[in-house]
This record gives structure tokens, sequence and C-alpha cells, in this order.
């Protein structure tokens, strides 16, 4: 007997289609999409930090910014909708500047030595060069808060993406056990009143883990791993299961360097979770490390 998709399914009128022309091709869109969702569909990369695609994007990083004929000001493609009749540029002379500008501020004052791996990538393709502002940039350089056994809290390498505040809080685990404290140049990532993370509101689910997009929050033994120069993404491993703790079905991917699980994540695109899990899920694997 074959079982049913448990995938829900939602019926109702295709959406309406916009036409739009990105660097001169002239596409169909699905209104409601934003110029990312336009751009990638046509096989157009443009860089993103601060986007996640299971969050409400914030703006914040710049780095996604693109060209509309007859505004004023670039636009960020991570939220602008398309409208009928635009013309996108994503790789316009002021574009590419912009990029540029924004990747050499960024790494001029954080480490973005662990960051996404196109980081490097796009740093040489916007001919990016952080070093221009200085070996003494100011900097947000500080040790790394190692106060618990199952993830450390680097904010050296924090660029205020605020995705771990979104998914800690409204969006997705309303824990809010974390928020931006300070204002201006102070700003910054913390805890109420700054606590250790084991005294704060925090139920250690990790998806502030799962979202970040530098580094500056790290599994302790992916931590442990880098500080010793021991982490291989090469030498890694991934299986999908289901975790066994409960009955609501999460995927979970085990990441296994030498036969160790070194962290676990959940697919975005699983509907269960959406990259989703509880400590359980995250964390609940030490007995059957060997």
């Amino acid at each position: 007997m074959s079982t049913p998709d448990p995938t829900p399914v939602t019926i109702g009128p295709p959406p309406r289609m916009v036409e739009v022309t990105i660097d001169g091709e002239v596409r169909q869109v699905a209104e409601g999409s934003t110029l990312l969702d336009a751009a990638r569909a046509m096989g157009t990369d443009i860089p993103t930090l601060c986007y996640g695609d299971t969050l409400t994007p914030k703006n914040a990083c710049r780095v996604c910014m693109v060209e509309v004929e007859g505004a004023r000001v670039l636009a960020p493609a991570c939220s602008r909708k398309v409208e009928p009749g635009m013309v996108v540029h994503t790789d316009s002379s002021r574009v590419l500047l912009a990029r540029r500008m924004v990747l050499e501020f960024l790494a001029s004052s954080v480490d973005m030595s662990a960051a996404t791996p196109e980081v490097g990538k796009w740093m040489v393709e916007y001919g990016a060069e952080p070093i221009r502002h200085g070996a003494d940039a100011a900097t947000v350089a500080q040790p790394a808060k190692v106060d618990n056994g199952l993830y450390v809290r680097d904010y050296s390498k924090c660029i205020l993406c605020y995705k771990c505040v979104d998914a800690c809080g409204e969006q997705w685990q309303q824990t809010f056990a974390i928020a931006v404290a300070g204002r201006g140049f102070d700003s910054r990532i913390s805890t109420e009143w700054d606590t250790p993370l084991p005294d704060s509101a925090c139920v250690y689910c990790g998806n502030c883990v799962e979202v970040c997009p530098t580094g500056a929050l790290s599994f302790a033994e992916e931590f442990r791993l880098k500080e010793a120069g021991e982490w291989d993404p090469s030498r890694q491993t991934q299986t999908d299961t289901i975790c066994p703790y409960c009955g609501v079905g999460c995927t979970l991917r085990l990441h296994v360097q030498d036969n160790r699980i070194v962290r676990v994540t959940s697919p975005h695109e699983q509907f269960v979770t959406r990259g989703n899990l509880c400590i359980k899920g995250r964390f609940g694997f030490s007995h059957v490390q060997p």
C-alpha cells in the first residue's frame, strides 16, 4: 500500500506574470517575486550575506544591490519586488563599485576568514582590497565567548546581519534570548545584560548557528577543530536521517569527519523543519560518538 505524500498542497489560481528586463534579457516573472528570485531563476549570480531563504530580508549587508533604471539609488535585490516593465542591471559599474566598497568595509573591520566560501571568490571578482583602509582600521576584534559545551560565539566575525536575532525571535524560535544591544558604532549582538549563555533565556536550539553567514556562531566541535587546524570539509560526509527523539519527523543532516559527527543541520527545503531544530535534534548525538 503506497504512503500518501505528506507535503501540503496549495490550490489556487496561477500567479500573475510580469515582464522585467534583467541585464538586457526580457523575462516573465511571477508577481511578488524579488529581483533576487528573478535573477537566480535566469542563472545570474548576485552575492548575499544577510539574506536567508527562511527569513524575512533585513537589507543589512547591502552587498546584493542592483541598479534599477529610473531609480535614484541602488536597490537591495533580496527585498525589492519586481514591477511590470522594470529594467535592472546587476553588473553595471555603479553596482560593481558598491559591492566592492561593501566587501572592503566589512573585511577591514570584521574577520571574514570563516565566512561562507563564496566571500573569497567575491573579493577577487570585485577587486576588493580591505588593506586600502589601513592596518589600523577600526575592528571589532575580541576573544571568542566559550561559555557552554554546545556552540561558540565569536563576535569578531559578526557583521550585524541580524539573522540570528530573527531566528531566535519572532520569525522562528520565539525565545528572544539575543538582541541588538547598544547604538551606532557600539551596536552588537548580545544576551540580556550580556549574561553568559547558560544564564540567559537560550534554549540551545542552534537555529542562530544555522543561519549565521560568517562563522560568528559555530558548533563547539567545529570551533575546536578549526582552532587545532583540523577542520577539513573535503574529508566530511553528509547523511540525512530522521530525528529519533519525538514524532515530529525532523530531518537531520549529519556532517561527519573522521567517523565523528562535527555538526548537525537540517535541509531548508524540508517542509517540517525549514532548517530549524530543537536542542535534542541539533546537539543530542554524543551517545553515538566513538
